[in-house]
């Protein structure tokens, strides 16, 4: 399962809400609150014999942001066996049928997906409920799952595109919550101990803090009745969201060099502060950005790759949480051509102040931002993740019935207005991983320099 918890990744699930070319609204679902707090979700779509379902719970890494990795861990335990059955029974069962269940887990929030044949249901709800609410926390099967996360993190920094979003979140957010891998590092998985993964489970996985979502071929009368039979007895407490600081937006340009002393290229990222998920103008922001950098035409991907040859792809993205987000370029080229790279993505991203957009770019973009919806909604695995991006980021269905109107609206004093507004212009902040030696002195120009070593844990400053 994939979590959809970018900006441009929500956008494309507001395809799934198109009724046709020109209209575009939530499909009809229904919505209700058990006695314990749980949120249900129903949206019945009868074109295929297939269900897809979704138990959303408000437990990301920010909710206990002193030891990262916890909640990573808590989310795939899930999937190590119940009180009825072991690791391999259940994939066991679920591979007979041919069902799909899966966990992840970003700074907001867990998820258990799973997709599966509507004659199925009865079997797979089950299994889902028992998995949510009777975890086993086998030792040994959590032994190992703490083994091979640790190797996947011992190893992700052999690619440096693999981590370099994860040293700019920290350089941004500094000590925020969300400035912490959702994953944790090698030192913070290191010391969760399965206590650590119980505990967090009996303090965030609980009715009243989850949402249950379901879309597919069933009858939602029969469906409310099953709902009720397996989770009304899911417990529910008092629970204390947590409360984070205002993101402390750095007053001067920064750049975090991190040294790979056997790369033969930089991997580059830069940018500042962003939007939260909801933010009201997260849609027009969407055409802003394909003219930068969302799409192979962008000017960032025409400058870079195309007219100068500097590298194989350039690209900007939004990145969204519930209550922060960043915007970001990212890039990566040769080591001897990293000034020249960098100072022309500059320039590009400059010319949005600058030159301005114009009213051909402007059309061109919002057309491709529409043509990336399809005319009807795509499945019922779409659907569900969406209604849980509603529950999650306290996002509406005005969010999304509106978004014809905010394209109709997006004028070209409007798209200017945007820019100035969203986009970071001052006090930029770099990420740099590659050869240090070789960009100490040349990258100074950019801000004041702080250099780590990729070998060292974690993606602390």
């Amino acid at each position: 399962m994939k979590m959809i918890f970018n900006t441009f990744a929500f956008l494309m699930l507001v395809s799934t809400t198109i009724v046709n070319a020109n209209s575009f609204t939530v499909p009809q679902y229904e919505k209700m609150v058990l006695d314990n707090g749980l949120t249900v979700y129903l949206l019945e779509q009868h074109e295929v014999p297939l269900i897809d379902m979704s138990v959303v719970v408000k437990a990301g890494a920010a909710a206990e942001p002193q030891r990262p990795g916890v909640g990573y861990l808590t989310a795939q335990s899930l999937m190590l066996g119940t009180h009825k059955l072991s690791k391999s029974d259940i994939e066991e069962k679920l591979d007979f049928i041919g069902a799909q269940v899966s966990v992840s887990m970003n700074q907001d929030a867990a998820q258990m997906n799973a997709s599966f044949a509507a004659k199925d249901q009865a079997v797979v709800m089950a299994l889902v409920r028992d998995m949510l609410v009777q975890p086993s926390f086998d030792t040994n099967e959590f032994n190992k799952l703490k083994t091979r996360h640790q190797s996947i993190l011992s190893q992700q920094k052999e690619s440096p595109q693999s981590v370099i979003t994860a040293y700019f979140s920290q350089l941004f957010y500094q000590q925020h919550p969300y400035g912490l891998p959702a994953s944790g590092d090698e030192v913070s998985v290191a010391k969760v101990e399965l206590e650590d993964v119980q505990r967090f489970y009996q303090t965030h996985y609980v009715a009243n803090n989850s949402a249950v979502v379901i879309s597919g071929d069933f009858n939602s009368a029969a469906m409310k009745v099953r709902i009720q039979a397996l989770f009304a007895s899911w417990k529910n407490k008092e629970i204390s969201p947590p409360v984070f600081a205002d993101v402390s937006v750095a007053k001067q340009a920064n750049v975090l060099l991190v040294n790979k002393a056997d790369a033969n290229e930089t991997t580059i990222m830069i940018g500042g502060q962003g939007i939260p998920k909801n933010a009201k103008d997260a849609v027009q922001l969407q055409v802003i950005n394909t003219i930068l950098g969302g799409r192979f035409t962008s000017w960032l991907n025409d400058e870079l790759r195309v007219n100068s040859g500097l590298t194989y792809g350039a690209g900007s993205v939004f990145k969204s949480q519930k209550h922060a987000g960043v915007f970001y370029i990212t890039t990566f080229t040769k080591t001897q051509t990293t000034i020249e790279t960098i100072d022309l993505a500059l320039k590009t991203y400059k010319k949005l102040w600058s030159a301005g957009i114009d009213e051909a770019t402007l059309a061109s973009a919002k057309s491709y931002v529409r043509g990336q919806l399809p005319p009807r909604y795509e499945t019922s695995g779409d659907l569900v993740n969406f209604l849980t991006d509603m529950f999650v980021y306290d996002i509406d269905a005005g969010f999304i019935n509106g978004f014809e109107q905010a394209m109709d609206e997006l004028t070209l004093k409007r798209a200017n207005e945007l820019v100035v507004n969203y986009l970071p212009s001052e006090n930029l902040q770099f990420v740099l991983i590659g050869q240090a030696e070789a960009l100490r002195e040349q990258v100074k120009k950019y801000g004041e320099v702080k250099e780590v070593e990729i070998t060292q844990p974690g993606f602390a400053l």
